[in-house]
């Protein structure tokens, strides 16, 4: 599968919170480094960050726009709430090996009335 196709599902499972389908989607070993948390380390700590997460707040990912260059995917999104960022895939053997996100966590704990950080 190409990294769009792969981030398309990775779309398609995010909307729904279904954290189980979106773990899928990573190689066992995978990263996946927010810019505003630490690394996530291995499908299963990736499976229970996104699963708390869900619990935490309602997301919904709109697609602006999907860039690929050969085991590389761009995804470029924002939500209702008018929050935007920016996810790299590294894709190999069908699967996200690493996952590097951008987006404003201030921002996103405001507009969700989630509590500031305290430092």
């Amino acid at each position: 599968m190409s990294p769009k196709e792969i981030i398309e599902q990775f779309v398609e499972a995010f909307n729904k919170a279904d954290y189980n389908s979106l773990a899928n989607l990573y190689a066992t070993d995978a990263i996946n480094h927010q810019v505003a948390e630490g690394p996530i380390t291995g499908r299963e700590n990736i499976r229970k960050m996104f699963k708390l997460a869900f619990e935490t707040a309602d997301m919904i990912c709109i697609v602006e726009n999907i860039f690929e260059d050969n085991e590389w995917g761009i995804l470029e999104w924002k939500d209702p709430l008018g929050l935007r960022g920016c996810g790299l895939f590294h894709i190999k053997r069908g699967k996200i090996a690493f996952q590097r996100g951008y987006w404003d966590k201030l921002s996103f704990l405001r507009l969700h009335n989630l509590p500031l950080p305290t430092k």
